[in-house]
């Protein structure tokens, strides 16, 4: 009887193991089929996020069998201009030509002497050719290369041409939107450059250590904001009186002393007795100081967070990040100069553009967007750029109580340049000193049209010439004017 039981229960025992033992056999196989999934996914993930940067990267050799294969593809704008295209002479040498030269430098850029711009972003896209195969068969017998697929952007020529004009011989930036899509209409950055003599005149470029010729101002251009700051500080006085910003006076005799600093209304103005929205519309420095050194400075900082400052943007081209910090140690003399866009406050004008376009799309923008599709030279669409939304910079009543401001800098303001037009307009003026010598200031304005149902956005920046009714809005009626087809 002893001896039949350690039977039994040598039989349980060599069942348990064997359970066990294909129960951790399946565990294992689960495992590893996730950890698969898993790396599959990555993978995936990877080719959709970082494939083109991947391709982009100076050490990947790939680029080199791509180019041996295929010859450089087009650029072409939103009104089917060619802005940049390859020429094959018939050594078989290529030669990449810009037809509208200096317009378009800085957006387009240069793919020789490295790549910028569109040249550089789209650089995976145009050396890849995607052509039918009985096509590529041909060139492969006559010893041809084959044609890169062709990128389209968003760019449109008449308003690259008057952003440009209008800037003259200044140096400054100039962004135009479409505010619905975040598609880039123009881009123009000054002084500028010729694209197809690049080569050429590449050394001088270097040793220019004035005119920053190569830098695009408006996506890396670093600036005082000015006035157009106050954008800023109003969305902050908003979060922290919540509602209550109609009880706000304030008596402006043209100065404004805390402790042991005095700042003025810009050219001495007394603006008198005005509330938060004529503080805004008439850009009341005394105003905005004073509102400035009582704000909860959590509060203002977190609304620098909520707006994108110390952060990446949402951008596929190069960036300058605009970078200001408001803290407890921020003195009450600094606080004064932060409130309308002077002291510490550094900003790109695209920051500033993607900020008034969210104040446009009820606190959410989209995108900036420069390319809209790929095409083969033979007409395939290959790739459509989809818009897409960003993260929401303010709620959709904070953006309508701004909205409402900047109406009323066109209405009462200092852009009164832009009123009684066949389209309404709102927007935001700046002056902002960039020296000790007070008259001296770069010309802001940012806003969008109509003011209502805004589809244009602007933002315009004219180095050292003065105020931003003066100078910039001038600039943005032509803009808007051309994009209403006024006549």
């Amino acid at each position: 009887m002893r001896k039949k039981t350690t039977t039994s229960k040598n039989g349980k025992f060599n069942e348990y193991k064997k359970k066990k033992t294909n129960r951790d056999i399946w565990f294992t196989g689960i495992f590893f089929f996730l950890v698969f999934i898993m790396m599959m996914g990555y993978y995936v993930k990877f080719v959709s996020t970082e494939g083109r940067q991947m391709i982009n990267n100076s050490y990947n050799s790939r680029q080199k069998l791509l180019t041996d294969k295929n010859y450089r593809g087009a650029i072409i704008s939103a009104d089917n201009e060619i802005l940049a295209e390859t020429i094959i002479f018939e050594s078989g040498n290529e030669y990449r030509n810009y037809p509208y030269e200096n317009l378009f430098s800085h957006v387009v850029g240069f793919s020789t002497k490295g790549k910028t711009g569109i040249e550089a972003m789209a650089n995976p896209y145009l050396i890849h050719s995607n052509i039918s195969l009985d096509s590529k068969i041909e060139n492969e017998i006559a010893g041809e290369k084959n044609a890169g697929d062709n990128v389209y952007t968003s760019l449109r020529t008449d308003l690259q041409q008057i952003a440009s004009k209008s800037l003259g011989v200044s140096k400054g930036a100039i962004i135009v939107s479409n505010v619905k899509t975040g598609e880039i209409l123009a881009m123009v950055s000054k002084p500028d450059f010729n694209p197809c003599t690049i080569v050429e005149d590449w050394e001088g470029y270097l040793e220019d250590n004035e005119s920053s010729v190569l830098l695009n101002r408006a996506t890396q251009g670093i600036y005082p904001p000015g006035s157009t700051f106050k954008i800023v500080t109003s969305l902050a006085y908003l979060k922290e009186h919540n509602g209550d910003y109609q009880d706000y006076k304030y008596n402006c005799t043209g100065a404004f002393r805390y402790d042991n600093s005095k700042i003025g209304c810009y050219h001495g103005t007394v603006h008198n007795n005005v509330d938060f929205i004529s503080s805004f519309a008439k850009s009341c420095n005394c105003s905005y100081a004073s509102m400035g050194v009582e704000l909860n400075r959590d509060i203002y900082n977190q609304t620098l967070i909520d707006l994108g400052f110390n952060q990446s943007l949402p951008v596929e081209f190069n960036y300058n990040q605009s970078k200001l910090v408001v803290d407890e140690s921020v003195s009450g003399e600094d606080m004064i100069q932060i409130s309308f866009g002077q002291g510490s406050v550094q900003m790109t004008p695209l920051h500033l553009h993607l900020i008034t376009n969210a104040i446009a799309q009820g606190g959410t923008p989209m995108k900036p967007q420069l390319l809209t599709r790929v095409e083969t030279v033979e007409g395939k669409v290959v790739k459509e750029f989809k818009s897409q939304s960003y993260k929401a910079y303010m709620t959709e009543e904070e953006a309508d109580i701004l909205k409402m401001l900047m109406t009323e800098v066109v209405e009462s303001g200092t852009a009164t340049k832009l009123r009684g037009l066949e389209y309404t307009a709102a927007g935001k003026t700046g002056s902002a000193e960039y020296n000790k010598v007070k008259e001296d200031s770069h010309a802001w304005f940012t806003g969008f049209a109509p003011a209502d149902d805004p589809e244009i956005s602007v933002t315009i920046i004219v180095e050292r010439i003065g105020s931003g009714g003066d100078y910039a809005v001038p600039i943005a009626k032509r803009l808007f004017d051309a994009y209403f087809e006024v006549k």
